[in-house]
């Protein structure tokens, strides 16, 4: 007995919004009991410049979850906390290793009451924090959006949120459509299946078009400065003056530090439907594909490993989560096709679905080079040219990759190891998940186009430019010579810029 094929309703998913909510969000909490929540939010941007905003939270009240009713509004408080509870611990010189009762308590309670980690998740910041403007327009077109909060109060930062909104809302329909698509190959019926793999990949390619908007209203520079230190977590952040994690006073008088991985596009729900749906396996960060991958594989998509993927299903609301692990039950496309290979439309249909996944992907990686490993380098260029205090003067994700060399700096060998430095730096940056950010987004980015049925469509997605002239006798032969790395120059809201293949990721996972 095949087991049944998820029903959204179940899982509180919308058919027409996907993993957004079927209520928008809240504007405001409707029980006065909570203007002082409602009043800090309003001015979080204000309380942060000024320094004050610890000292204000550390004077409210304890307020109760009693008057919370309708999940909109357990949404609107999780929303609200978490933003309140990411500026304190981020807002000051140096981060705070604890939360008052004032965050702490209710914070946890909603959280529980959501199933969701107690810190600012994706759900906190995109998917519970946006309101259209016209109530008659799509909420997936960018120009009818708004975010409810932000720590800046800039366009920058609501924009960085708005492209993930528009996304979901723009990938909804994708949903039901591979659950139909499900149904048909339990049916061995390859038109059905074809037609809506034809749909997904059309869909997909959408997403990427909203996703190279980025750039539009969302500078790097203050990005990486001043907006995504606060987006960061309390788990492997000890370079960033957290090193044993948080204290969550609750009043119980046995608190300890706690961990958590910070808000991620990891945990969007959709892009992981994606990956489950089409059977995409994604290993361990720096696990080869083994031989036994295909041959383990009996009937189903492959079996979830323990990754940093699989981990931030914890971040997302546990029925999104539920949907997920559910639907990787009953995943057949890949199967199926694989099972059909004498039928070319069904075979490029499926290929068509991986090639627009991952250069969805390769859009990704452009956007991160951009956004976190340019301005990371460009950080440490100035913190070596800065005296020691300057270096050290706040301390936060953004200023977690300084090392400032000061009078016992050892400047013999200096030269020779610069380089091997920066690229352990760069391979090493750190997500706001917490993860290492570059060998994980690469590899995942590889691992999409892996299911791929056409020998060519293997081929074009792992190639390699080749050019003449380099890697021979006179040009002198290093490692991966010969091969070219694609380098594209683009004028932005920061100047120019370029990337290369030798790094970025997936977005800010």
């Amino acid at each position: 007995m095949l087991p049944p094929i998820p029903v959204l309703t179940d899982y509180g998913i919308s058919p027409t919004h996907g993993f957004l909510p079927e209520v928008l969000p809240l504007t405001r909490l409707p029980d006065p009991y909570y203007n002082k929540w409602e009043a800090v939010a309003a001015n979080l941007q204000a309380l942060i410049l000024s320094k004050r905003l610890r000292g204000v939270v550390d004077r409210l009240p304890v307020l109760s979850t009693i008057g919370l009713e309708h999940d909109a509004e357990w949404r609107r408080a999780y929303s609200l906390l978490s933003f309140m509870a990411h500026g304190y611990i981020w807002s000051g010189d140096s981060p705070s290793d604890r939360l008052p009762p004032a965050i702490a308590v209710p914070l946890l309670k909603v959280s529980q009451h959501l199933e969701v980690p107690p810190v600012a998740t994706y759900a906190a910041v995109c998917l519970w924090n946006f309101k259209p403007l016209f109530m008659d327009e799509d909420i997936d077109n960018l120009e009818n959006l708004a975010s409810l909060n932000t720590f800046t109060g800039s366009i920058d930062e609501s924009w960085f949120y708005l492209v993930s909104v528009a996304m979901e809302a723009r990938g909804a329909p994708t949903i039901a459509l591979m659950l139909i698509a499900i149904a048909a190959a339990r049916e061995n019926d390859a038109a059905t299946v074809t037609r809506c793999l034809n749909s997904f990949a059309e869909r997909v390619d959408d997403l990427t078009a909203l996703l190279q908007r980025m750039h539009e209203s969302c500078d790097p520079t203050i990005f990486y400065n001043r907006i995504r230190p606060f987006l960061a977590g309390s788990k492997n952040m000890a370079e960033a003056g957290l090193p044993h994690g948080v204290i969550y006073e609750d009043g119980s008088g046995t608190e300890t530090y706690r961990q958590y991985a910070g808000g991620s596009n990891a945990q969007s729900s959709l892009i992981q439907f994606f990956d489950v749906v089409l059977g995409i396996e994604h290993r361990p960060t720096g696990e080869k594909r083994g031989r036994t991958d295909e041959s383990e594989r009996e009937g189903h998509a492959p079996a979830p490993k323990h990754n940093f993927i699989m981990e931030m299903r914890r971040y997302m609301p546990g029925p999104h989560a539920r949907f997920l692990g559910d639907v990787q039950a009953v995943a057949n496309i890949r199967d199926f096709v694989e099972s059909n290979r004498t039928n070319r439309p069904l075979c490029i249909a499926y290929d068509a679905c991986l090639s627009m996944l991952r250069n969805l992907r390769d859009k990704h990686i452009a956007i991160v080079t951009r956004y976190i490993v340019v301005p990371s380098r460009e950080v440490r260029a100035r913190s070596r040219s800065r005296s020691p205090e300057v270096a050290r003067r706040k301390v936060n994700l953004a200023t977690a990759s300084r090392q400032p060399q000061g009078i016992a700096y050892d400047a013999r060998g200096a030269a020779a190891a610069k380089q091997e430095s920066d690229k352990h730096k760069q391979n090493n940056l750190k997500g706001t998940g917490g993860t290492a950010l570059i060998s994980f987004l690469k590899q995942a980015r590889d691992e999409t186009g892996e299911p791929a049925v056409e020998e060519w469509t293997r081929r074009f997605m792992s190639r390699q430019i080749r050019t003449e002239g380099q890697g021979d006798f006179f040009a002198g032969k290093e490692e991966g010579a010969g091969l070219v790395k694609e380098e594209v120059e683009v004028a932005g809201l920061a100047g120019t810029w370029t990337i290369d293949d030798d790094v970025g990721g997936i977005c800010n996972y």
